[in-house]
């Protein structure tokens, strides 16, 4: 039986740079589960909470078409959004904070009250989001050359780096996000278009599987909680001297600056 502790312990490491990053999990523990996984995750998550970081939200992962078949993985997942992850908008982001970075497109909502399940709704989603605000979500991966299966993004903490949110609040008043528009530039280049309808139909659908999801495991989203919606066009490599930028119907811009 794999070592979930020290599973959680090598992709830590991995990390940082100068250590190697690892194999593909399933390549070298056989029958590591999804349950595994998200075991390995929290594990992960608990050991970033007592060093000092804070959970803001979650993130749910591989929801368009394009980045399922970008991935090779077709269901979506999700992972945990620490504060150290966030960075201000159009301040530079190090690129040596990371091991393989890309970056996003996405739909980001923040909640004003508690949401507990089972049976969230679409409506009940709607009703409990403050605002939306288009993101850039910085994905990254300690699994050498992103060779990654469903087990090793969702133990990887979703493929997770890092977040950039807009700084425009845009109250959502049961607003159509499947509608709303993406365009996303790389140093003034447009390297993908979408709209909200690439994320599991909508948006709001990737909030709702993602708050009964976590119902099912045993967490919630609380009042205050960001939640990525998944990338709407495929993800793009980033390095030092690049800038990207999202641009959402209704909600406006966002840059991130890598240096």
């Amino acid at each position: 039986m794999a070592d979930l502790e020290s599973i959680a312990a090598g992709l830590a490491g991995a990390y940082r740079a100068g250590q190697p990053t690892l194999p593909p999990l399933t390549s070298t523990y056989d029958g590591i589960t999804v349950d595994d996984a998200y075991a390995i995750q929290q594990i992960q998550i608990r050991r970033r909470i007592e060093a000092g970081a804070a959970v803001i939200g979650f993130k749910v992962g591989l929801t368009s078409a394009a980045m399922q078949q970008q991935m090779g993985v077709y269901e979506p997942d999700f992972g945990h959004l620490l504060s150290d992850m966030l960075h201000p908008a159009d301040a530079p982001i190090a690129v040596a904070g990371f091991r393989q970075p890309r970056a996003e497109p996405e739909i980001a909502l923040v909640l004003d009250r508690d949401l507990h399940g089972p049976g969230l709704s679409v409506a009940d989603v709607m009703s409990a989001t403050a605002y939306a605000l288009p993101a850039i979500e910085i994905i990254d991966s300690r699994i050498t050359d992103w060779k990654i299966g469903l087990v090793d993004t969702v133990a990887d903490n979703a493929s997770s780096g890092g977040l950039v949110l807009g700084q425009s609040p845009v109250r959502p008043g049961g607003r159509d996000l499947s509608l709303a528009g993406c365009v996303f530039r790389r140093n003034g280049r447009i390297v993908g278009t979408g709209a909200g309808a690439a994320v599991l139909g909508s948006p709001w659908h990737a909030a709702t599987w993602l708050a009964n999801t976590l119902t099912a495991r045993g967490a919630e989203l609380a009042a205050g909680s960001i939640v990525l919606t998944g990338s709407i066009t495929a993800a793009v490599p980033v390095a030092a001297g690049d800038a990207v930028t999202v641009t959402i119907d209704g909600l406006g811009s966002v840059t991130a600056v890598f240096d």
